[in-house]
């Protein structure tokens, strides 16, 4: 079956990556290298250069979001962070966004680079600070301490930021239930409108990978490490931000918008080194390796090195996939509409053994995880993996 369903609208959202950081994380498994000595101004040249070039290949009249992720976009000095987004502002449909991310890490951030980005109406931070805990910051590669964090949130009250996000990993090697615990009332002090949550997994290639194997860091066992997460969601709904996706906590509201494209399956362009994108039903990745991804834009040629066209089947499945992890699930009818087919005759038959396992609940209109099945969402989407036809 190789038809596809997707028609590429005149709306996409874009995810541009910034690759480099002043330090590199053990656990990281990111596209990412030392800022020292790399071609940072060229690569912003040809970061931009990619965003011409997909943009006259395939023409919006609307972004909804912009998320400048990495790597670490705030080691960019002021003057480079102006440079990117003078380019971004030129080149997108500015007046359509309706969130414009960038990542940030504690200690990172200036008041001359905050302001140059309230000048091109950056309107949400989402900032890296995984522990509250400063021997753990320390056994896990980060460079910030607790202290950079309060700083950083200081510095953006002071100048009337105030939609932000922090990043939180549990699960870390020699993380106590206390030491968890402790960050997560620390990070709810803050009295921030968005929270994302991840346990720790371990990635081939990183340092922490390596040192795993060689018995050298234990992690917390499973059942910890379930208790962390559910004390996690108890306390976030105890303080009014929502659970509305597996590992994602906001106010009403304030959930993120440019994660939501992914998790409905919605198209979006990738930009910059290593970074993946989604057009109807081509799904492409770009080189990684810096000097890999500058040599054919300096070409003005596009920098994909891999593409794969999804047939309608691998779609619906990635529908369920992504779409199962929000927690108002799947509507039956949205599925329709996108592929023109009954949800219940592509996967009625998968329904009740998983209703009855207690993992899954039906409504009228939508499919989504119980209480049990968030915990378990791996097992649950395997459910939804067609025979090929």
């Amino acid at each position: 079956m190789n038809e596809s369903t997707q028609s590429i609208g005149k709306s996409i959202s874009a995810y541009l990556h910034i690759p480099f950081c002043e330090h590199i994380c053990y656990y990281c498994d990111f596209n990412k290298v030392f800022l020292e000595g790399q071609p940072v101004d060229e690569y912003i040249e040809m970061l931009l250069r990619e965003i011409q070039l997909g943009l006259a290949q395939q023409p919006i009249t609307e972004a909804k979001t912009i998320y400048i992720g990495g790597g670490t976009p705030t080691s960019l000095s002021a003057k480079q962070l102006d440079c990117l987004l003078a380019g971004v502002t030129e080149y997108f449909p500015m007046e359509t966004v309706k969130e414009f991310t960038i990542e940030a890490n504690p200690g990172d951030l200036t008041k001359e680079k905050l302001q140059v980005m309230k000048n091109y109406d950056i309107d949400r931070l989402s900032m890296g600070v995984q522990t509250f805990d400063n021997r753990l910051l320390k056994k896990i590669g980060r460079k910030h301490s607790a202290e950079d964090v309060y700083q950083t949130i200081e510095l953006l009250r002071k100048e009337q930021f105030d939609n932000v996000s922090i990043d939180l990993i549990y699960a870390l090697p020699g993380q106590s239930l206390e030491s968890f615990r402790d960050t997560l009332k620390r990070a709810l002090d803050l009295d921030l409108p968005h929270y994302s949550m991840y346990s720790l997994i371990l990635e081939n290639k990183t340092m922490f990978m390596n040192w795993v194997r060689q018995g050298r860091i234990e992690l917390p066992d499973q059942e910890v490490e379930s208790q962390m997460f559910e004390e996690a969601i108890e306390q976030m709904e105890k303080h009014g931000r929502h659970q509305y996706e597996i590992s994602n906590f906001a106010l009403s509201g304030k959930e993120s918008q440019h994660n939501l494209i992914y998790w409905n399956n919605e198209n979006y362009f990738g930009f910059g080194a290593g970074a993946s994108g989604y057009l109807g039903d081509r799904r492409y990745k770009n080189y990684g390796p810096i000097q890999h991804y500058l040599k054919p834009l300096r070409e003005n040629k596009l920098p994909a090195y891999e593409e794969e066209f999804l047939t309608k089947q691998n779609q619906m499945e990635e529908e369920m996939f992504l779409g199962l992890r929000k927690i108002a699930g799947i509507s039956k009818r949205v599925f329709k509409e996108k592929f023109g087919v009954d949800f219940q005759t592509v996967y009625g038959a998968v329904l009740p053994e998983l209703k009855q396992k207690g993992w899954l609940l039906e409504e009228e209109d939508a499919i989504r995880l119980t209480d049990t099945g968030l915990f378990i969402g791996n097992e649950v989407f395997e459910k939804f993996l067609l025979k090929d036809s």
